[in-house]
This record gives C-alpha cells, sequence and structure tokens, in this order.
C-alpha cells in the first residue's frame, strides 16, 4: 500500500495529462474543431483530473489510502457495468435471439468483399469539401446510380441503388411532373440502417401514392440542409419536410466555419449548380472511397472501446447541443422564404433520437426548437409526443441501444407524418 501511495499523485497527474493531450488531439486536429463543443465535457474532466491531481501531494498518506481505495471500487464498477452492456449490446441481443451471426465487418471489408462480386458498389461518402485544383467543391451527396453499401444496425448491412444526383430515391422520381414531399435532413432521413422501401421517404411514397424525393444525407446538418434546397428544389416540390434531429446544433457549429456553406448563409443568390457538376463529385468521392482513410476510421476495436468505456459515455454522456439558436433561427428562416418563393408548404419533423429514452434529460434543445418553430410559424410535427411517448417502450422502435430506427420506427413516421401533411 506504501507503494501505491507514493505512486498515486504522479500516476493521477500523468493519466489526467494524456487525457487533456488526447482530448486536444481528438478535437482540435482529428476534428479540426469542428467538435470542440462534444469535447468541452471531456475538457472539463480533464482539467478537473489535473487539479485533484496537484491537490493529492500535499495530503496526508491516510487519506490518500481511502482515495486509493475509493478509486480501486470506482473503476472496478465501471468495468462491470460496461461489461454488463457489452453483454447485452444489441449485436449480441441478437445473435442470442435469431440464432444467426451479425455482420461484424466494417464498412471498408464489406466494401472491397463486395467489389469482387460487382466492381461498381460503392460506400456512402458524408457532404465534404473537397479541393480542386486550387478551387473548392462542397458535395452534398454520395456517388450517382450506383449500389451504396450503407451501415449495419440489424444484422446486415443496408444497400441502396443512388439516383442520377447521388441520393437514396429511385431515378425516375426527378422526371415526375409533380413532386409531393421533398426531404431534408441526416442519416436518419437518410434511412440509416434499413433497405428501400422502409426508410421514411418510400414509406411516404407508399402512403402518398406519389413522387418522393429524398434529399437527406449521413452528416448533415441545418447549413447543408438549407445548402441542399438551394442546389435541388425544383418548382414541382409541393411540400418540403425539414427532418430535425438533435445532433443538428452539433452540425451547425462546424457548418459555420466552413467557407462554402456560409456563401448559402451570406447570399441567397450563391449557387455551386451542383447538378451540373455530378461526374466532378463522382469522380472526387471515388477517390476518396479508394483511399478508404475515411471508412478504416470507422473499423471497431471492441477491446478499446471496452477500455475506453465507450457504452457507458454514449449512455450518460451524450447530450443535446442548446447553442447558436440564433443562427439556427436564421437558417430556418431562410429556408422557409426559400420555399414560399417556390410554392411549396415548408413542414418541421421532430425526430426524437434514443438518448432520449435513456438518459431521461431535461431536453432544454426541444423547448428552444418548438419556441423558435413557432415563432417563424412553420407547422411543427412531433413525432415524440405523437408515437413515441405513447410507446410503453419506445425502445422498441428503436434496433439497437444507441441506433437510428428500426423498420417498425420508420413505418411509424413516414405514416404519421403523410396523416399530417395530407390535408
Amino acid at each position: 500500500m506504501n507503494f501505491l501511495k507514493k505512486l498515486f499523485s504522479p500516476t493521477i497527474l500523468i493519466v489526467s495529462l494524456l487525457l487533456l493531450f488526447y482530448t486536444f488531439y481528438r478535437s482540435e486536429i482529428t476534428y479540426s474543431g469542428d467538435k470542440r463543443h462534444y469535447y468541452l465535457t471531456y475538457y472539463t474532466i480533464s482539467l478537473l483530473l489535473i487539479l485533484f491531481s496537484i491537490m493529492t501531494f500535499f495530503i496526508s498518506y491516510k487519506i490518500k489510502e481511502y482515495i486509493i481505495i475509493s478509486s480501486i471500487s470506482l473503476i472496478t464498477s465501471l468495468y462491470l457495468i460496461e461489461g454488463y452492456f457489452t453483454y447485452n449490446a444489441g449485436e449480441k441481443r441478437y445473435e442470442r435471439q435469431s440464432g444467426e451471426k451479425w455482420d461484424k465487418r466494417s464498412k471498408f471489408e464489406i466494401y472491397e468483399d463486395s467489389k469482387q462480386i460487382d466492381d461498381q458498389i460503392v460506400v456512402t461518402v458524408r457532404p465534404l469539401r473537397y479541393d480542386v485544383n486550387d478551387n473548392a467543391i462542397f458535395a452534398l451527396s454520395g456517388v450517382s446510380n450506383s449500389k451504396t453499401i450503407f451501415c449495419n444496425e440489424s444484422g446486415r448491412y443496408s444497400i441502396y441503388q443512388s439516383d442520377r444526383y447521388g441520393f437514396n430515391n429511385p431515378d425516375e422520381e426527378w422526371d415526375s411532373e409533380e413532386i409531393e414531399y421533398l426531404l431534408v435532413g441526416d442519416s436518419s432521413t437518410h434511412g440509416s440502417c434499413v433497405n428501400r422501401p422502409n426508410d421514411i421517404g418510400s414509406v411516404l411514397r407508399t402512403s402518398s401514392n406519389k413522387s418522393v424525393l429524398n434529399l437527406g444525407y449521413r452528416g448533415n446538418g441545418p447549413l447543408t440542409e438549407y445548402a441542399t434546397l438551394r442546389e435541388y428544389l425544383t418548382s414541382k416540390v409541393k411540400k418540403v419536410l425539414w427532418i430535425y434531429t438533435a445532433t443538428d446544433f452539433l452540425d451547425l457549429s462546424a457548418e459555420l466555419n466552413d467557407e462554402i456553406l456560409m456563401k448559402y448563409f451570406n447570399d441567397k443568390n450563391y449557387t455551386q449548380n451542383l447538378k451540373l457538376k455530378q461526374n466532378l463529385i463522382d469522380s472526387l468521392a471515388l477517390n476518396l472511397i479508394e483511399k478508404d482513410s475515411k471508412m478504416e476510421r470507422e473499423k471497431k476495436y471492441p477491446l478499446l472501446e471496452f477500455v475506453k468505456i465507450y457504452k457507458i459515455r454514449t449512455k450518460f454522456l451524450s447530450k443535446e447541443q442548446t447553442a447558436l439558436t440564433k443562427e439556427f433561427k436564421e437558417v430556418l428562416k431562410l429556408a422557409k422564404d426559400l420555399t414560399r418563393t417556390n410554392n411549396s408548404e415548408l413542414y418541421f419533423v421532430y425526430l426524437p433520437i434514443y438518448t432520449r429514452y435513456i438518459n431521461k434529460y431535461d431536453y432544454a434543445a426541444y423547448d428552444l426548437i418548438k419556441e423558435i418553430v413557432n415563432e417563424l410559424e412553420i407547422p411543427f410535427i412531433d413525432l415524440h409526443e405523437e408515437i413515441f411517448k405513447k410507446e410503453d417502450n419506445p425502445m422498441n422502435l428503436f434496433p439497437l441501444d444507441n441506433g437510428h430506427y428500426n423498420k417498425e420506427g420508420y413505418r411509424k413516421s413516414g405514416e404519421t407524418i403523410f396523416n399530417f401533411t395530407k390535408n
């Protein structure tokens, strides 16, 4: 014990400094400061640990003994809880209940395997800024007219055939004389991780028996969604669905630092003419896919996740962002003005995510969003109130502990939106 007492203070100091440096590396280097709001919690924890470690140099050995025993007990408890969550994770439950093996391959691995059969297959590439010969382009979609690997939250990867502009639609929807719905949003709107016809856009297509354009894409935030409207909204569209999830504020923080996206924000006449640049977008996205850097980062390392108590952090440290409400309101107002000019009706759809039903936070962002939407006089479709609040167990509409919606969740969402807007 005396040996532990001597090592305790310098060990805690070194660990807390390493945590601070790692947090800085992830926040400022890996993500270039775009996710600083997310890492603020870990900056705070690191600094508090550093302060605590310095204080331990000046306390008695007896107190150190109590702290060591408490620390060991706490760490042991955390890893026991993490082990329980790991054992009861959605993948494990799936295997126990179905008797089938979960496809544990990363997106990159399944891409390489699938290329042996179909060399035209691609993966989703989130909207991204590319530098081209000293110029830049911000692509808002993926590779066009291609079988596209998406994601896996139910044992098998979802795959869809992209349309002429790289979105998740049957291509012929663009040729319709009238478009009943146009959707913008992030991964939940995109259709994670189900196949057509189980995504929201497909459910609306079936319910209305009319044409629907789904322009949602993984990684989108409010400003990217507005840019998507600016580039792809047509006079044929009757109703625009702005589909919001709780990550939008965090995404907006990064978007406001992008030079091209800010041009959409500041200049109502700005356009990249992306419809005319799909060949370039395809080429850039394919090059990125082949480099595989993005997909390599998506590979899972279960042991590392366990050491980092990933599942505990996901369940209890995830929070909705409440900053940037002024900017969000302005973006939404721009979208409203744009749709009004286009003679389209704008609807705001609130999609709750799984953390709402496992963390039980006080949802300040939820109230702020409702207030903003009401002030702008945009019809508010609240799927929390209409669907999830009425469920005995809302998590039954999610495939995993931390997933997007399952088929039933998407079906109820699409049908509820249709019933709200059909008249």
